[in-house]
Parts: structure tokens; C-alpha cells; sequence
């Protein structure tokens, strides 16, 4: 049960490893400090908790341990970035509310297929308490709004983008095929001479001839890679090809399963890759739209609630009798957007409507008048006109262009960003033997 719920609840949030340590340690007492980061601390009671649940998800994996001064130099590493993103969200003034935190919990519970009070006591089964729980979320939520202002924000894919997009036989592979990836990084320092690039290179090359001797790839990730991955194993998950800088896309074309990638050179220093799945393939994909016409009447301060229904009923009553619904929408209707048109809504997507309205919709044979309904906007009669399949394909394939183009300028934004917040930062190792993780 326990690693089946931990295995669950890591995909909702950023970090892959429970921060339950993390949670609970600015209580316990102050052994000692690990790492002085900025205006903050790592407490080592912090450190050997997370390190502890990160050696737990490797044995879980079944893959060899790495030396212990190398996990906790890389467990040190990504407590430093975590807590310098951390202490932006703060300077920043966001703020996680209760409700939206309590939003948060109540998702990962139903993603878990629980209720709330069946999810705090798995949660206690495994040993996690739900106070933890929850400030471990509340962590991950401020590091992504952390993310979302300084590099998502910045991003911006323009409309010519797309188009040359999928115009482009990238763009047309990406449409075919996702790879399910890890990566390791062996990285390059900023302004890196040919002697510090020289030695990347070579220790890259060490690594990608360990791999294909045999070495496990996760564990080889835990150990040797930089990216801010590196703790799972070096699991990426899903990316298109697009998403990957070149000369990535394509090489992963050629790629089988289970292979690796030699290494290649990038701004933030050299990268292998293996493919663990591949899946995908262009489908045609289908949307109902419905043809529908409506009448609305608001109540308001000169007109209550119950004249507002007597109202439509008479409206209603005359479109019985026979008179014309476009005639009497453009008479009637206080729906400024579609009463000049004889209250015709045009093709319109069901997903995009309010429940109310949708629910009587999808009610409604075709040609027929809806009885009289109330949404939130106030009373509604409908009449549905036609119904169709649409091929929305073409209008998919532009989404997934967009967000194919900006998910790969945001993985090399979010890497550089990462890098310079790290850079800038004041951090003074306290662990004898640790002085690795602050270079």
C-alpha cells in the first residue's frame, strides 16, 4: 500500500520525492546546519529526511545504491534550488490559501480514488501525516507559481511560429510520435574555456560508455547528472520530438526503445538520452457542435423574479401558438450578442456553454422548443437546430503546435533560469566533505 499511494501522490506535484522531511523539520531540534542559503538555512535533520526518502524510491526500483557522499551531494543540490524558489515565492508575496489548498488535497484524493477522510488515513498508513501532506503541496504550489511568473510568463509563441511550425516536417513528426524519456546532464559552466568544456566532454563520454556496457540508467542519473531530474532517475516523461532542441528531434526518430543517445553539446552542457516508450500517431479527431437558438429575459430592478418567468412562459406560449422564435427573440431577448440575429447562437460547442443551458440542450430533439429554464444569467428558452460532427483536427493539430513550441522554450528557459538563481545565490556548505554542491 505504501508504495502504491507514494507512487500516486508524487505525480501531482513538481518534485518527484516526498518532502515530508521538509514538512516537519523546522520543528525538531536545531542539530545542526547543513547549508546556509541566501536569508535561509538546510537544517541536517532536513537533509537526512529527504535523503532517506530518495533512498527508499531507489529500492523501490530495484537499482544499485550510489555512494553516500554522492546522493546526499545531489539531495543537498536540490534542496538548495527548491529553497532559493521558496524564498522568491515569498519576496514575491504569494500566498496559497486554504481553500485552495484544501482544493489541491481533495484532487490528489479523488486522482487516488478516495475521498478525503479515506486519503488522510492511507496517508497514515504509510506513515505520512496529513498536516505534512499538506505543506509539502503547499510547497510545490508556490515553487510553480514561482516558475509560472519568471518563466512561463516570458514566453510567447506568435501565431507565424505555428504556422512554420506545422509546415515544417518537424512539425509533422511531432504530430505522429511521443517519446517517453530520461535524460542525463553533465553540465558546463557558463563561461566555460575549451579546457573545462574538453573535460565535460569527456566525463560525458565516460558516462554514455558506461551505459551501453551495461550500467543502469537511473541509478547512473542519481549519480552523475545535473538536471534538476536527476533524483528520479533522470525521467523526463512524455515530450514530443518539437520539444526537444535539435539535434535531439530527430535523432530520436532513429531511435529504438530502451536506447540511449550519444552525448550532445548544449548551452547548459552535454545530454543523453534514452527512450523508455514511444507512443502516438495522428487520428482525426472528431467534436459535436450543435445549431441553437435561444431567447433570454434577465430579471432586474423594475421586473422581479416571478414577472421574469411569467414573462418567458408568455413568450413561450406565442412561439406554441405559432408565432415566428427569431421574430420574437429580437423583440425580447436581453441577450446583447446574438438578439439581433433572432437569437441565433450559431454552431456552438456544448463544452462551452454553462450546465444549464447545456443539460436542456442536449435534452432537446431537434426542431422543438425547449420548455422555459433558469441559468445564471435568468430565463431561457431554446431551440436546437441542427447537430453535426465536426472534424476539429486542424484546429487540434494548432493547439498542440502551441503548446509543443512553448513547453520547449520552457524547458530551456526554466534549466537557464534554475542555473542563474543558483549562481547568484549566497550558499555556504556546513557538511564536512559536501563542498561539491556549492560549486
Amino acid at each position: 500500500m505504501k508504495t502504491k499511494l507514494i507512487d500516486r501522490l508524487r505525480p501531482m506535484m513538481l518534485g518527484a520525492v516526498l518532502l515530508s522531511g521538509v514538512a516537519h523539520a523546522d520543528f525538531r531540534s536545531l542539530d545542526s546546519v547543513a547549508a546556509i542559503v541566501d536569508n535561509d538555512v538546510i537544517m541536517k535533520s532536513q537533509l537526512d529526511a529527504r535523503v532517506h526518502d530518495v533512498e527508499q524510491t531507489i529500492a523501490k526500483r530495484g537499482g544499485g545504491m550510489p555512494p553516500p557522499d554522492v546522493l546526499q551531494q545531489q539531495v543537498l543540490e536540490r534542496l538548495i534550488v527548491e529553497n532559493l524558489q521558496l524564498q522568491i515565492g515569498d519576496r514575491s508575496g504569494i500566498r496559497i490559501t486554504d481553500e485552495e489548498l484544501n482544493q489541491a488535497m481533495e484532487t490528489i484524493a479523488q486522482r487516488n480514488n478516495m475521498n478525503l477522510t479515506q486519503f488522510k488515513g492511507a496517508l497514515a498508513h504509510d506513515g505520512v501525516s496529513f498536516e505534512d501532506a499538506r505543506d509539502q503541496v503547499r510547497r510545490e504550489m508556490i515553487i510553480s507559481r514561482v516558475r509560472q511568473r519568471r518563466v512561463a510568463e516570458r514566453i510567447q509563441v506568435s501565431e507565424q511560429e505555428v504556422k512554420n511550425f506545422l509546415a515544417s516536417d518537424l512539425g509533422k513528426m511531432q504530430l505522429s510520435q511521443e517519446f517517453h524519456l530520461a535524460n542525463i546532464l553533465i553540465p558546463t559552466p557558463e563561461s566555460a574555456d575549451s579546457d573545462a568544456i574538453q573535460k565535460a566532454a569527456s566525463q560525458a563520454t565516460a558516462v554514455y560508455q558506461q551505459l551501453k556496457s551495461g550500467a543502469d540508467f537511473a541509478q547512473t542519473a542519481i549519480a552523475k547528472s545535473s538536471s534538476d531530474n536527476a533524483l528520479e532517475g533522470g525521467d523526463m516523461g512524455w515530450r514530443k520530438s518539437a520539444q526537444l532542441p535539435p539535434p535531439f528531434d530527430t535523432m530520436l526518430s532513429k531511435t529504438a526503445v530502451g536506447d540511449i543517445t550519444q552525448p550532445v553539446r548544449t548551452p547548459g552542457g552535454f545530454i543523453i538520452l534514452k527512450v523508455l516508450e514511444v507512443r502516438g500517431g495522428e487520428q482525426a479527431q472528431m467534436r459535436d457542435e450543435v445549431h441553437v437558438r435561444h431567447i433570454l429575459i434577465k430579471p432586474s430592478e423594475i421586473r422581479s423574479e416571478a414577472e421574469t418567468q411569467r414573462l418567458i412562459n408568455t413568450v413561450a406560449d406565442r412561439i406554441k401558438n405559432g408565432e415566428d422564435f427569431a421574430a420574437l427573440a429580437k423583440n425580447f431577448s436581453e441577450d446583447p450578442g446574438s438578439a439581433l440575429n433572432g437569437g441565433d447562437l450559431g454552431w456552438v460547442d456544448p463544452a462551452s456553454l454553462v450546465p444549464a443551458f447545456r443539460d436542456v440542450m442536449n435534452e432537446t430533439a431537434q426542431g422543438v422548443v425547449s420548455k422555459p429554464f433558469k441559468s445564471q444569467y435568468g430565463w431561457h428558452i431554446l431551440e436546437v437546430l441542427g447537430r453535426r460532427a465536426t472534424d476539429s483536427t486542424e484546429q487540434a493539430r494548432e493547439q498542440q503546435a502551441l503548446s509543443a513550441l512553448r513547453n520547449r522554450k520552457y524547458d530551456e528557459e526554466l534549466q537557464t533560469w534554475l542555473r542563474q538563481i543558483r549562481d547568484e545565490a549566497y550558499v555556504e556548505i556546513k557538511i564536512p566533505g559536501a563542498e561539491k554542491a556549492a560549486q
